[in-house]
């Protein structure tokens, strides 16, 4: 049996937190731990800005426990971590344009919030396995590609700098406290049910959004390199990432293969067979936050947890227009 199969068994009959449960990376983890035969419970707390979406569990609403909260007040989060296995810490500010307008939200939900979780833990339940999404805007410009987890950490934004310190407060209770955790640095995930109302949490939602409608979408600098995780994928790895051999440990993911905007854009209105999209500059509130080319050497992930994708970038996307095909009014 491999270690990946006897991870997925291990959560049968287990209990796990999902922080922004009903949120989109949240909400397709909490589906998998249904079907693993888990008892899971979603903290989440529905701000309009931060993607939590109640279709998003329409289909395990009855399987699931939901509890609206703020990961901000500590007292609930001590409450909710009692007597689980396992959390899943994925609630946080996404947007890297409003962390720069709003500096000090940004602060309390990626940083001082994550801190009071930790303290929850350490508090009332040490031997809770934890895994923290945290993201690649951590490394800013890349000095060479790809960029694996040596690469010097340089955020642009103020996102990268509160994300980065709550990622290091994970490792730090795992050194310090001994309380399991590890981190997967995630990059441009993508999927049913993201955000599509605007760019907070992904350009790519925007453009299927506007393709949708029979609106053009905008490419910024369409020559510009990335790579995308389906979202599937990145659930997997979430699951991997509670193994005893990631204690402590901090995973790029990313996904295959590396394409250009211009390139995905093409892709995304062939599989759509609708749409077209228009060359832009990037506006200059956003091209100074801007990473430039970007994608992620995952070879630790992939040999330390046997991780990889398996769902293609094509085949990623046709899923992606087809769910918003028929869920569209519930997203917009």
């Amino acid at each position: 049996m491999s270690d990946a199969i006897k991870v997925f068994e291990g959560f049968r009959g287990s209990t796990a937190l999902i922080t922004g449960g009903m949120g989109f990376i949240g909400s397709n983890l909490a589906r998998k731990l249904v079907e693993l035969g888990a008892n899971v419970t979603l903290v989440d707390s529905l701000i309009p800005e931060y993607g939590g979406n109640r279709r998003n569990i329409a289909d395990i609403a009855e399987q699931v426990d939901v509890n609206i909260a703020d990961v901000r007040d500590p007292h609930s989060m001590q409450h909710l971590v009692q007597n689980k296995d396992y959390l899943f810490n994925l609630a946080g500010q996404t947007s890297h344009l409003d962390s720069m307008l709003d500096p000090h939200t940004d602060l309390q939900i990626n940083c001082t919030a994550q801190l009071s979780i930790l303290e929850a833990c350490r508090a009332v339940n040490p031997q809770i396995r934890i895994v923290f999404a945290s993201t690649r805007q951590l490394y800013g410009k890349p000095d060479y590609l790809p960029v694996d987890e040596k690469h010097p950490l340089r955020p642009v934004d103020v996102n990268g700098i509160n994300k980065m310190a709550g990622e290091w407060y994970h490792i730090l209770y795992n050194n310090v406290h001994n309380i399991q955790t590890a981190a997967i640095r995630l990059t441009n995930t993508y999927g049913p049910g993201m955000r599509i109302k605007d760019a907070r949490q992904t350009f790519l939602g925007i453009w299927i959004k506007l393709l949708l409608e029979n609106q053009p979408f905008e490419v910024w600098d369409g020559s510009q390199l990335r790579d995308f995780t389906f979202v599937d994928d990145a659930v997997s790895a979430l699951l991997l990432a509670t193994h005893k051999d990631a204690a402590g440990k901090v995973f790029n993911l990313g996904g295959d293969p590396t394409v250009s905007l211009n390139e995905l854009a093409e892709m995304l209105v062939d599989v759509a067979g609708e749409g077209w999209f228009e060359q832009k500059t990037f506006p200059a509130d956003r091209k100074r936050i801007d990473i430039g080319n970007y994608y992620a050497d995952d070879t630790l992930i992939r040999n330390t947890l046997g991780w990889q994708p398996t769902v293609s970038l094509k085949e990623g996307l046709k899923q992606t227009v087809a769910y918003y095909r028929e869920n569209l009014a519930h997203y917009v």
